[in-house]
């Protein structure tokens, strides 16, 4: 009988979709030292974004195990605490803090997301499997391997993106961490490909998270922690795949009536522009000036451009105008009262009003005490967001991929500033060379807002030199940013 019999019990193959992922994560040899090279710094600059989330009670409440007491001795460390915990929950501490003030890495197509999120899931398990092999004389993963696990998982979630949008569902992208994640660590934990295909069709089955909360009238903090609720779920996939060998569903996505692609996709397969190999990786956008939603990043820094002129004549403006993409139109454009942190950093008015006002913008500037100067909002109030069609069609070329911005000021006696344009933010591919010093420089800073400086020069001693860091057992590096 035919698969789409639903009377019919017979088990069909798997869905091309898995077993392509498990083929991947199971057999394909990276080989590209531009990726390594790229996933060495992403690494660096999740921790910066690891230890930059201590400053705020709200993240660090997260951070330790379901319930007090549940501490794993010898378990996964989060950086920066003292926390032992078991790999489930260690992956949520651990991809929580990367993600909390959304300045971890980015990938924007038709569908947006944070691939360092998958970290979460990644270090954590390979923390748990290293300590694990040291205790029992095995051979620990070294960070080389854990980079090579981002590279893939890096690919599984920025493939499915490119033609993808699960946002057009109302779906949250953290859908794709934890699809990628759930396939990567089934791997790590010794997964056949039969086992990873299993994993990730139970992935599919747990169908995906609301947007709600990144959305007005609902945009709240559980943005900053559904990443590493993702990771926490991949792991317990892998687990369950690996350790308990649960059975899969082949059928997951397919499946006539019951499947994800008449459930939640409009009745839609899954499109793809390519097919895995390296590509997201080197291409990865980093957020490195500013803790700013990505497809305000260059809007961001145009109003940091137009400071000098602008500054001084705040109480002088009639009107300001921001062209940005069709993305940043439909997720970042707001009005009205903003809430919470949450809401800020997911408003292109904000984002802009804050460095046209101060000539910054930091974490710390999305907090109550900084959106309570009533300039903000007057200078909110004043804006108008519109598409760019150019920003549009270069942000979708795969050539391009870039996130245009521009803004111009208008003020009372009728002058202007200049329209100030830009393609694409330091973090982009196209300004490797530029960004790369100031992403090292975040780390760095990053570090030394929390630990003396005697630490904090033996940790860059060893990240300084790609060949030592890249030999290191992950569980010696993990133990370099514990409490």
């Amino acid at each position: 009988m035919s698969a789409h019999d639903i009377r019919s019990a017979t088990r069909p193959d798997p869905d091309q979709p898995l077993v392509d992922i498990a083929n991947y994560v199971a057999d394909y040899r990276i080989d590209s030292q531009e990726a390594y090279d790229t996933a060495r710094y992403m690494l660096l600059d999740s921790l910066a974004c690891s230890a930059l989330a201590m400053k705020f009670p709200d993240c660090v409440k997260h951070l330790g195990p379901v319930v007090p007491g549940a501490t794993l001795a010898g378990g996964v460390r989060v950086p920066f605490t003292s926390h032992e915990l078991d790999p489930v929950q260690g992956a949520f501490a651990i991809g929580t803090q990367i993600r909390y003030l959304d300045f971890n890495d980015t990938w924007l197509a038709a569908e947006w997301g944070h691939p360092s999120d998958n970290l979460g899931a990644i270090l954590a398990v390979a923390d748990y499997l290293s300590r694990k092999a040291e205790k029992d004389g095995g051979k620990p993963l070294t960070v080389r391997d854990v980079l090579g696990y981002a590279i893939k998982a890096h690919e599984i979630q920025g493939c499915y993106a490119l033609k993808n949008s699960f946002n057009r569902v109302g779906q949250d992208h953290v859908i794709l961490v934890r699809l990628a994640s759930t396939a990567v660590t089934t791997a790590m934990l010794g997964g056949s490909k039969d086992q990873i295909t299993t994993a990730v069709s139970h992935s599919w089955i747990d169908n995906g998270a609301l947007r709600t909360y990144r959305h007005a009238p609902n945009t709240g903090p559980r943005k900053s922690w559904a990443a590493g609720d993702a990771c926490r779920r991949a792991v317990t996939h892998a687990i369950n795949a690996v350790y308990r060998n649960v059975v899969g569903y082949p059928s997951a996505l397919s499946a006539k009536t019951w499947g994800y692609y008449d459930v939640a996709f409009k009745g839609n397969a899954f499109e793809f522009e390519r097919p895995f190999g390296s590509y997201v990786m080197e291409n990865v956008l980093f957020k490195i000036s500013f803790p700013a939603e990505f497809h305000a990043q260059t809007a961001v820094e145009c109003a940091m451009k137009l400071h000098a002129q602008v500054g001084s004549r705040i109480d002088e403006i009639e009107k300001i105008v921001i062209e940005t993409q069709e993305a940043g139109v439909r997720i970042i454009d707001k009005t009205g009262p903003l809430a919470n942190y949450a809401d800020r950093d997911h408003c292109i008015q904000y984002m802009v009003a804050v460095p046209l006002i101060f000539g910054r913008l930091t974490a710390d500037d999305y907090n109550d005490d900084v959106a309570a100067d009533p300039r903000i909002d007057a200078l909110r109030d004043k804006m108008t967001v519109v598409e760019n069609p150019q920003f549009t069609k270069d942000y979708f070329d795969p050539e391009k991929r870039y996130i245009g911005n521009s803004v111009q000021v208008f003020f009372k006696d009728g002058s202007s500033s200049e329209k100030v344009s830009i393609d694409y933010p330091i973090g982009h591919r196209k300004r490797r060379a530029e960004g790369i010093p100031v992403l090292l420089k975040k780390f760095e800073s990053a570090l030394r807002a929390e630990w003396p400086a005697e630490r904090v020069e033996k940790v860059l001693a060893v990240t300084e030199s790609a060949e030592t860091l890249d030999a290191m057992p992950i569980h010696e590096f993990m133990t370099l940013f514990t409490a």
